[in-house]
């Protein structure tokens, strides 16, 4: 068998036609386009990338994208201060800072200083809370994607076995909140879970967050399984380099009943969603 190709470039782009709608509906009823503003501090070179495609994404849909880009040698307090300013303006209903952010920044205090109403990545503490807590507010991005991705399979998720690999903030406890408000039955594992492989066969759905490249084997995956690969691991393959997941793909193909490809699956779904909590932040706050 081969599995089905979860094609995330195919299903952002419906979902950034879906936000263009929202902002049309938004803005004849407003007056005024949704505002997201971007913080990017210091010359990383991926985050340069990220952030400029956050920004352009943005504006083709309607939204204001506005990109903050602030030198490497930016004090905490400058970072801090400019936040204040976002967060007052009303103008503003999105707020994100790039990660990683320079060492002598606290990335902590940072994130906690976005207003939670303006926070469209989800990260802040009251935004988990809330999550956790059956009454969601903002989510974060990849986590809403792999859910969207799901949903394209087809699986029924009522009563089904849903592992996910990874317990980070940013990915792993957030996408095993939403898996369970659908009503699976959801496992977390990670490094120090003991007999991983098996574990992983038992699941109808596999979430592989874990950031190990080709760390989940073909035999890992059980028969017909949707299999949702968030990560994004750089590897050499002789005098060249190549992206790959955390799940071996051409293995898992075989046996999966879904999967996503990386790149080209989980990684289009994440800026889609921006723009979707941007456009949701933007309603909930004009009531």
């Amino acid at each position: 068998m081969s599995a089905r190709v979860l094609d995330g470039k195919a299903v952002s782009q419906t979902v950034r036609n879906e936000v263009k709608g929202e902002v049309d509906r938004f803005v004849s009823k407003h007056g005024r386009r949704p505002g997201l503003e971007v913080i990017l501090v210091g010359e990383n070179a991926a985050s340069v990338i990220y952030t400029r495609n956050k920004e352009k994404a943005a504006n083709e849909v309607g939204i204001r994208g506005v990109l903050h880009t602030l030198p490497e040698t930016t004090s905490e307090s400058d970072v801090l201060a400019l936040l204040d300013r976002l967060n007052q303006d009303d103008a503003v209903d999105g707020i994100l800072v790039q990660l990683p952010l320079p060492k002598h920044i606290n990335e902590a205090r940072v994130l906690e200083s976005i207003n939670p109403k303006k926070d469209v990545d989800g990260f802040h503490a009251i935004n988990a809370g809330l999550l956790l807590s059956g009454r969601p507010n903002l989510v974060p991005c990849t986590p809403l994607g792999c859910m969207r991705l799901i949903q394209e399979s087809g699986v029924d998720l009522t009563g089904a076995h849903a592992v996910v690999v990874g317990r980070s903030n940013i990915v792993g406890k957030p996408v095993a909140q939403l898996l369970l408000a659908k009503h699976a039955t959801v496992t977390m594992a990670h490094s120090k879970t003991r007999d991983l492989p098996g574990l992983c066969r038992s699941a109808d759905v596999l979430v592989a967050a874990v950031g190990r490249a080709e760390l989940v084997r073909g035999e890992w995956v059980k028969p017909f399984a949707v299999v949702i690969d968030v990560g994004i691991n750089r590897i050499q393959d002789g005098d060249k380099s190549r992206v790959v997941g955390d799940v071996a793909y051409a293995e898992a193909a075989e046996v999966a009943g879904a999967i996503t490809p990386v790149p080209g699956g989980v990684g289009p779904m994440t800026i889609a969603y921006l723009l979707h909590n941007t456009v949701r932040a933007a309603t909930l706050r004009s009531g």
